[in-house]
């Protein structure tokens, strides 16, 4: 079925040819122009609902930025549109809130993974198939973090639907179910928690595309608990460059 009277893709308005083949992913639309910024001769392309696009290249190569909105079914509906009109290779880029008690404010998180701890995923895949990032794209944003001197951490991430269900499970009705799976996250060396690379990674598998994952840790809520040091870091800054980087590595 056809959505719309031309040829621009329904959510996104894009059309073939107007992003290039790497895509970087941020979920709040205002950060589309700060990350367009590291481009060589940006253009905005598109403005619609959450999704907002700039395109420009990266030594020569054509790159584009697009948002997401926050969480799943948005996020899965830029993927798909995306890789309608040509992009295949993506990089999310946002933020997260450390889990491990030695992930810091500040840190540069590289997911390898996602806990399907959301509903979108469920619509593509079986819940026992594992939501995993790209080895090349993982392999550039840990190269790209060393390059640039960044405190990483490369690792699993939990994600999840409900923000204030992560800091305030005690409110909600599922506060036990909620509190105990967080607790058995930890245990298993979960490095923090966000809202939309599980389904990415999945649409990506399904679709047959490259993608990954690097946030800025805004702070860690385990280490207030425990009474250490809990930085609050809100410059993404860290997290865009290493993208940035990493599409280096990865053009070649």
């Amino acid at each position: 079925m056809k959505y719309t009277t031309d040829d621009r893709q329904y959510h996104i308005a894009l059309r073939q040819g107007d992003v290039g083949e790497y895509v970087i992913l941020p979920g709040d639309p205002k950060r589309c122009e700060k990350i367009a910024q590291f481009f060589d001769n940006p253009v905005k392309i598109a403005d619609n609902r959450e999704y907002v696009t700039y395109t420009g290249y990266i030594e020569g190569t054509k790159v584009s930025v697009t948002s997401t909105g926050i969480g799943g079914p948005s996020a899965a509906i830029a993927l798909e549109e995306l890789v309608k009109v040509g992009a295949k290779t993506f990089i999310r880029v946002g933020t997260c809130g450390g889990m491990d008690i030695n992930v810091k404010g500040g840190d540069v998180v590289v997911a390898t993974g996602a806990i399907r701890a959301e509903g979108t995923s469920r619509e593509y895949a079986p819940i026992e198939f594992p939501a995993v990032a790209n080895l090349e794209v993982i392999n550039a944003l840990v190269q790209a973090a060393k390059n640039l001197g960044y405190s990483y951490h490369a690792g699993v991430v939990q994600c999840k639907d409900s923000f204030y269900g992560q800091h305030s499970p005690e409110t909600m009705p599922v506060a036990n179910e909620l509190t105990n799976k967080w607790e058995a996250w930890k245990r298993l060396g979960c490095l923090a928690s966000e809202m939309e690379s599980a389904a990415l990674f999945i649409v990506a598998s399904y679709l047959k595309v490259k993608i990954g994952s690097v946030f800025l840790t805004v702070a860690n809520q385990e280490r207030e608990k425990a009474g250490l040091e809990n930085p609050v870091v809100h410059d993404t800054e860290s997290a865009i460059k290493t993208a940035i980087e990493a599409i280096k590595i990865l053009k070649g």
